[in-house]
Parts: C-alpha cells; sequence; structure tokens
C-alpha cells in the first residue's frame, strides 16, 4: 500500500505561477489601488473643482444666520404661498387641500396647538417647518389661514407685546 500523496502542483513552473497570481498580483493590486487613493491628482468625490471639494470638505458643521428682529411679520397668505402650497394646493403626499373641509375637518377638531404643532415639527411627509426661513409665529399665521379656509375659525396670532 501506497502513503503517496499528490497535490495539483507538480513541477517547479507550475509553483511559481501559483506563486505568482496567489501572493504578487494581488500585493500589486493594493500598492496601485493606494497610490491612486492619495494622488493628488485623483478628482475628489463627486466633484471637478478641486477648491470647491477641499471647502466643501473643511465647512463647519454648522452656520449662524443673522436676521432683522425688528422686520414686519409677514401674512399667513403670504407664507402659505411661499411655503405650503406646494403640497396642500395639489393634495401631494396625502397634505389636505386648500379649502378642503371633509380633509380638514379631523385635523381643526384637534384645535390650533395641535396643528401648530405638527408644523413645526412636520407630521407624515411633512417636514418640519420650525427654524427655517420664517418664525414660529409666521408659520402659526400659515396654519391658521389653511384651517380658517377649510372651516375653521381661529383667531390670527399676533406679535406678543414687548
Amino acid at each position: 500500500m501506497s502513503d503517496h500523496h499528490t497535490g495539483p502542483i507538480k513541477t517547479p513552473s507550475q509553483l511559481f505561477w501559483v506563486s505568482l497570481f496567489s501572493f504578487i498580483v494581488p500585493v500589486l493590486i493594493i500598492v496601485g489601488l493606494v497610490n491612486y487613493v492619495v494622488s493628488d491628482e485623483a478628482p475628489a468625490a463627486g466633484a471637478v473643482n478641486q477648491e470647491l471639494a477641499q471647502a466643501k470638505r473643511l465647512q463647519r458643521v454648522g452656520t449662524v444666520e443673522i436676521r432683522d428682529a425688528n422686520r414686519p411679520l409677514r401674512a399667513g397668505a403670504e407664507v402659505y404661498q411661499n411655503q405650503c402650497a406646494a403640497c396642500h394646493a395639489t393634495g401631494a403626499a396625502g397634505a389636505p387641500k386648500f379649502g378642503d373641509m371633509a380633509a380638514w375637518a379631523a385635523r381643526i377638531g384637534q384645535g390650533y396647538e395641535a396643528l401648530l404643532n405638527s408644523a413645526l415639527k412636520g407630521k407624515g411627509a411633512m417636514g418640519a417647518q420650525g427654524g427655517g426661513e420664517y418664525n414660529d409665529l409666521e408659520i402659526g399665521r400659515a396654519v391658521v389661514h389653511l384651517a380658517n379656509a377649510g372651516g375653521a375659525s381661529f383667531p390670527v396670532p399676533q406679535k406678543p407685546a414687548q
């Protein structure tokens, strides 16, 4: 009986080629990829302009926005037209349409505070409106404008006395 074991490599030439493809080629591929990633000539991810790409990478996380606190408040109709009409005029994403009393009845029953809270924090497909271009009082005026067109009789919020 023979205890002679044989494998797939039978000659030194085969051993050379297996070694080459198993070890040397992957190392060369890795070295090439590393050189490509660290080279200065490689374009930044998704950007053609190198200076713009660098500015985006170095951009601060937060921003400071200075607003005129004494500017006149915008009317609810104006805020609705600029901020809300895109969805509420067409009923996109399940938004109750402007003036649709049946769609607004259940929402109006929740009260002004619940509607304002939904508008400021977002609800369903509607994103949060608070903290954007309009202050909370102006968003409240738009909520009143929408709700009153749907059958409510909410008073228009006014700026509190100083």
